[in-house]
């Protein structure tokens, strides 16, 4: 992989800058995480050379760290899920828990905020404690965020419980966008101020990067990221007001700053360091673009997420989760870009697969699908749907044969492995198709390994398959999916169905 960032200097740069921050204060820092605090892929493909994981090696060089998780108890009871992972809000709280965990770090407590009562809350909150893990109820305050008396008050953060924290940086990260982090920041503030303590708040952001211009694509790639919540960069008016200087930040920071500077300012003294943040962009310590060592890398790889998230909302449209109003946005920002489909490599070479294994069976009933792979050298390979073999399956086996050099004649899966679970699947499982899927195919794969060095070899291949661009023209079986996500591929659909409703 071409490297277009600088992942020391950056993890060196940004460690820096929050211990500086910390130094504001007194000794008590809140430090709201924008994204995800681990498994960043967005972050590292389109920063090519960024550690997906390179939060958890700030939190370690900081030391001093203690992590709050938040969770909105809107999202709970409606099921809201993350699409990256696939995982509900509260699925991705204990994943997220216990990734970092293996990282050797822990969550202190849980907030489940804008809490009332609800069944779904109720149950989750009782898991945690099950876990051992301490969890806090925050109720959603009436007349936020306007009505700044009330929440500046008894009333309002007043009524939220006190979260007691031992360590000088305090952690606050969450599910996902609207889980609370903010609130609970302010809430924590709040309570301090009433102790006499001068805590501190500031933001780590990664995205949109505040000193690159705001049509560069990798920040065009953030906006792609969150078209389905509407975010949009925007120049940071109070920066430029107040320092004559472009900053790039987006629009919910910039269109709340002025009421939460309000409530900040009803909340501390004005001796306190946070009183004096003039921008959203003062609040915010990102060094992200100390990073990038090439631009033009940066740029390419920004602009192939930027197709990515256009065909991923499309998917997500016709699966009837997204609001169409998502794919225009995307259509925008390509245009703006001046970005096609074809721009994308594995596109053309799919649909071409598919085409091809139409014609092949002109006469026959099915759906004709293709797949295509990218290898790291650039080289793609292609695979087509059978009566042994979905596309997806195919083209994975071409390309860990193609890694390999192993000849195409020489196959990696014995007909009579791929027969025994046909049949397990047709006459036991019932199915309708005895075709492997991916996951199928993979361990079919390993079996083989055993006895087939060709299998074994093509096994050790798949490794290099992480981060490969793939396209399939139809929309992937449960199965399909599955084995694509943890093969940490790169992959797009043209979404098809791949069975007929006629």
């Amino acid at each position: 992989m071409k490297i277009g960032f600088d992942n020391k200097e950056y993890l060196e740069a940004q460690t820096k800058a929050i211990l500086d921050r910390v130094k504001k204060f007194d000794k008590k820092l809140y430090l709201e995480f924008g994204g995800k605090i681990c498994y960043d892929y967005h972050a590292a493909r389109v920063l090519p050379g960024y550690d997906a994981n390179v939060k958890i090696d700030i939190l370690r060089k900081l030391k001093d760290v203690e992590i709050i998780f938040c969770i909105s108890a809107k999202d709970i009871e409606k099921g809201t899920i993350r699409a990256d992972f696939g995982l509900t809000y509260e699925s991705m709280t204990l994943k997220t828990i216990r990734d970092l965990q293996d990282f050797g770090l822990s969550v202190s407590s849980v907030i489940i905020n804008r809490f009332a009562d609800e069944v779904a809350a109720i149950k989750f909150k009782r898991y945690l404690e099950n876990l051992g893990i301490k969890v806090y109820t925050q109720p959603e305050i009436q007349g936020y965020p306007a009505d700044i008396k009330k929440i500046v008050s008894k009333e309002g953060y007043g009524r939220n419980p006190y979260i007691k924290t031992k360590r000088s940086i305090v952690v606050v990260t969450g599910a996902g966008p609207g889980s609370g982090k903010m609130s609970t920041c302010l809430s924590q503030l709040y309570h301090d101020n009433k102790k006499g303590l001068k805590s501190g708040y500031a933001k780590f952001e990664t995205f949109p990067i505040w000193d690159l211009p705001i049509d560069h694509p990798v920040n065009v790639a953030y906006e792609a990221s969150t078209a389905n919540l509407g975010d949009k960069n925007m120049v940071d008016p109070f920066h430029l007001m107040n320092y004559n200087k472009v900053a790039v930040n987006y629009n919910r920071d910039i269109e709340n700053f002025s009421v939460m500077k309000d409530i900040i300012n009803n909340i501390v003294s004005k001796d306190n360091f946070v009183s004096s943040y003039k921008s959203p962009t003062d609040m915010c310590v990102s060094n992200t673009g100390v990073g990038i060592i090439d631009d033009r890398i940066v740029r390419e790889a920004s602009c192939q997420e930027i197709i990515r998230r256009y065909f991923r909302y499309k998917k997500d449209v016709l699966l009837g989760v997204e609001d169409p109003n998502a794919v225009e946005i995307m259509e925008k920002l390509m245009q703006q870009l001046d970005l096609k489909i074809d721009d994308r490599k594995v596109v053309k070479a799919a649909r071409k697969a598919a085409e091809e294994a139409e014609k092949k069976g002109k006469g026959h009933k099915g759906i004709f699908c293709g797949a295509a792979v990218e290898l790291p050298n650039g080289e793609i390979v292609t695979g087509k749907n059978s009566t042994l073999l979905h596309a997806e399956s195919a083209a994975i086996l071409n390309a860990v044969k193609k890694l390999a050099n192993i000849p195409d004649n020489i196959s990696l899966l014995p007909l009579n492995i791929l027969e025994n679970i046909g049949t397990l699947k047709k006459e036991v499982l019932d199915r309708k198709s005895e075709s492997l899927n991916l996951e199928e195919a993979l361990v079919a794969l390993s079996i083989s390994a055993a006895s087939n060095p060709m299998a074994e070899v093509g096994v050790k291949m798949l490794k290099k398959l992480k981060d490969c661009e793939m396209h399939v023209t139809h929309l992937p079986s449960g199965g399909d999916e599955a084995g694509l996500i943890k093969l940490r591929m790169n992959v797009t659909t043209d979404a098809k169905l791949p069975f007929s409703l006629s």
